[in-house]
This record gives C-alpha cells, sequence and structure tokens, in this order.
C-alpha cells in the first residue's frame, strides 16, 4: 500500500492499481479528490468536506464512489445516483479493492456549548492504516499506521500523546496539521515522539511513504 498525504488531514492510498481518498476537504489540495476509485468523509466539518473537490472526483472518474455518514451523503446523493454510501459504526465494506471498517460515532468535544456532529473513522485493510476524522477513537484492534490528529481545537498534546499509547500503533504520521505552525512544529514533534510510546513521522503535502 502506498500512503500519499495532502494536505491538512487528506490521504491518499493506492494498491493494485485503484486509488482510495480520506478527507479531501477544504485544506486541501483542489485536486485531491481526483482520480479517486472511491472517497471516505469522515464528517461535516469544510476542512474534511468539501462538495467543490468531491464533485471534481466524481465527475474525473464516472465510476467513483463515496461512503460517508448521512450527514454528508445527504448532499450528495442525488448528484450522483447509486454512487454515495451511507455508512455507520461497526459497518464494513470494500472501496476501490481496500476492506474498511467504521468505527466512532461522535466528533471530539470542541467546547460544551457547542453541538457535537457525527464524526467517523476508517480502518482500513484490517488495521494496516486507521483514519480517525476529529475524534479520539480507539478502535479496539491492532493498528499499524494511525493517522494522527496532532492539532486542532479539540485537543491538546497531552491528549494526542495519550490517544498514541492507547491506540498502541506501530507507528503515528501526522495529520490535521494545517493550522500547526513551523515554530509548534519541532516541539511537537519532540514531545511525542519521546512519550507517545511509538514512531512518530510526519510528511510533507505530496510525500508518500510505502507501507
Amino acid at each position: 500500500m502506498k500512503l500519499t498525504k495532502m494536505s491538512h488531514s487528506c490521504v491518499r492510498l493506492e494498491k493494485d492499481g485503484q486509488v482510495l481518498v480520506i478527507d479531501p476537504g477544504g485544506f486541501s489540495e483542489q485536486d485531491a479528490a481526483v482520480g479517486a476509485d472511491a472517497i471516505l468523509v469522515t464528517h461535516e466539518h469544510p476542512d474534511h468536506f468539501d462538495e467543490a473537490r468531491l464533485r471534481a472526483g466524481m465527475e474525473a472518474r464516472p465510476g467513483a464512489q463515496i461512503w460517508t455518514l448521512r450527514s454528508v451523503a445527504e448532499q450528495l446523493a442525488s448528484a450522483f445516483p447509486g454512487r454515495v454510501h451511507t455508512v455507520g459504526d461497526g459497518d464494513t465494506f470494500t472501496a476501490a479493492g481496500f476492506a474498511v471498517q467504521v468505527h466512532g460515532e461522535l466528533h471530539a468535544v470542541i467546547h460544551p456549548d457547542i453541538p457535537r456532529v457525527t464524526n467517523v473513522g476508517y480502518l482500513v485493510d484490517d488495521g494496516a492504516l486507521f483514519h480517525p476524522g476529529d475524534a479520539l477513537t480507539v478502535p479496539g484492534r491492532p493498528v499499524e499506521t494511525l493517522m494522527l490528529p496532532v492539532m486542532a481545537p479539540w485537543n491538546k498534546i497531552s491528549e494526542v500523546i495519550d490517544y498514541v499509547r492507547e491506540v498502541e500503533p506501530q507507528r503515528a504520521y501526522d495529520i490535521h496539521d494545517a493550522l500547526l505552525t513551523d515554530l509548534a512544529r519541532p516541539i511537537y514533534d519532540r514531545q511525542i515522539g519521546a512519550l507517545a510510546g511509538a514512531e512518530h513521522l510526519r510528511l510533507a503535502p505530496g510525500g508518500a511513504v510505502r507501507l
């Protein structure tokens, strides 16, 4: 499996000539979903869900399909009949040749006065990779590569470190990092790397690695 880190929380997975893209939102590249055979969206917030980017991907490849939660699916289903699938916690499906399990139900708490939206995470190929979206969801099974939401209005570094400890992946790659400044990155790298108990890695947008 090839993992390509796009901007912010968007990642691109490739295997056997097929492409799976997760969370091509408003902070990711304009063409983040173009070329995808399947697209997964974790929740409705605009840094994870951008209708224009999804439409571009779906129109570029007529066979492309989307799996996502109901609040997003309802905005796209009429434009792409039969190609948008609603999923929730506990569901399993195959997308672009990848086996996917859905974990989680709610977005992390930003503030008690802000209603929580639905958020789902995606466990790919029996734990080869887990993308939690905007929550610190523990999938309850071994994870090789954790996509780690490193900096957000809803987390702090101690929670990020404890999350890695709880999931116990072999390695963690940063996502949700568009708001993390260059001044802060060395601090996050040092503290997560020293305390989380797993290999902590970071890819620049467009950077890729074989898993």
